[in-house]
């Protein structure tokens, strides 16, 4: 295996060829192990399909067994990747300082020649959209305290973000693609291309919109004020689809069932949360419990931000440390609406469209492409 002298200590006969655009920024990473990608290569048994157990817009992903007899993921990024060098390396500067077992863990990185390559913890169970709502396409059964498990597990790594790293990181991104399962079925945040840090110190920062359909808080879609209160509304969409079983946008439903948030929301003015649990449960679940579970989701999902708990205060909900409090409960800031906004937006002379009119249109995906991620900027000025 090639190495470099930075990342072990000790000189090396021949250095890989490294990518002049991240050559700089790696140099600075002290806790990633940098992979040849001969080595890689080698360990995915060269990138055979047979060992391909994903692919996105941002390349394959493969398993593999590496040298020290660890099983990885490998996750190559196509020349085509929406994840670029800055997404790359926010990837690898992120995960080369925190841990937690509700995170994937990085073992390391190629950059050789014009390779990008991440190298992660293999996960047997794949992603949250696979298996449970990959409209019966896993033989993985999802039981009650399964479910329970993944959402709890899920906040509590973004608690971990949110509140006990420094700076918070905020990853943009939470989605059920990006929720992976072991072999216990216990939940890691992936995919942290598009997280962002804020200091301590500032209320939001101004940015380009990333993300993806159906999980977008509306505040942030709309101004690009990104706050942790935006993946608390991704995760309040996350909670509603893991307690139903349904992804939240599915266009070939009549119109009124389209979006799950309006018809939880229904459902909730009705009183009769019950109906939205997912039937494959067989009624082998806490109906008290479920019915507190989707007014958490509605809580995350409030229109106003300020509304919406923090995450530690989710996980105290969620393990019944902390009543949930429905006092202030409204409508959620719901992706129809957010929609409509858009529309309006779009007819209207006083939006910014002189300079890059691309740059301002966003439209609903057909469905089964809910989960594509997405950037764009609504203002230059971002």
């Amino acid at each position: 295996m090639t190495c470099l002298p930075f990342i072990f200590g000790r000189k090396t006969t021949s250095a890989p060829k490294r990518d002049p655009d991240i050559d700089e920024e790696l140099s600075g990473i002290q806790n990633v192990r940098l992979y040849s990608y001969k080595e890689l290569k080698l360990a995915s048994d060269n990138f055979s399909p047979s060992n391909k157990i994903g692919e996105g817009g941002f390349g394959s992903v493969y398993k593999g067994l590496l040298k020290d007899g660890k099983v990885a993921a490998i996750k190559v990024l196509s020349d085509e990747s929406r994840q670029g060098v800055k997404e790359f390396l926010t990837e690898i500067n992120v995960f080369s300082e925190i841990q937690h077992e509700n995170l994937v863990e990085l073992y390391g990185c190629c950059v050789e020649g014009n390779q990008r390559i991440l190298v992660y913890n293999y996960l047997e169970n794949n992603s949250l959209a696979q298996t449970l709502l990959g409209g019966g396409h896993s033989n993985v059964y999802f039981n009650w305290r399964t479910r329970t498990r993944i959402c709890i597990g899920v906040a509590r790594g973004l608690a971990f973000l949110h509140e006990e790293v420094t700076p918070h990181i905020v990853h943009r991104d939470i989605k059920a693609s990006n929720i992976l399962l072991d072999k216990d079925l216990s939940p890691k945040i992936s995919d942290f291309g598009l997280a962002k840090l804020i200091p301590s110190y500032m209320t939001h920062v101004s940015t380009r919109v990333a993300g993806t359909i159906g999980y977008l808080a509306p505040e942030y879609a709309i101004r690009g004020q990104l706050t942790r209160k935006a993946d608390i509304y991704s995760f309040g969409v996350l909670i509603v689809e893991i307690i139903s079983g349904r992804s939240n946008t599915n266009t070939l439903l009549p119109k009124g069932n389209q979006y799950i948030l309006e018809t939880t929301w229904e459902l909730y003015e009705r009183r009769e949360l019950i109906e939205l649990v997912d039937i494959s449960l067989n009624g082998e679940f806490d109906a008290e419990e479920a019915c507190k579970f989707l007014k958490i989701g509605l809580l995350c999902t409030q229109s106003n931000p300020k509304i919406r708990p923090s995450m530690s205060c989710v996980v105290k909900m969620l393990t019944g440390e902390m009543d949930v409090d429905e006092s202030n409960l409204t409508k959620p800031g719901l992706i129809s609406d957010f929609m409509d906004l858009k529309i309006r937006e779009q007819n209207s002379n006083d939006i910014k469209t002189s300079s890059s009119s691309k740059d301002t249109t966003i439209s609903l995906p057909a469905s089964g492409a809910e989960n594509t991620t997405f950037t764009v900027n609504y203002d230059q000025s971002f």
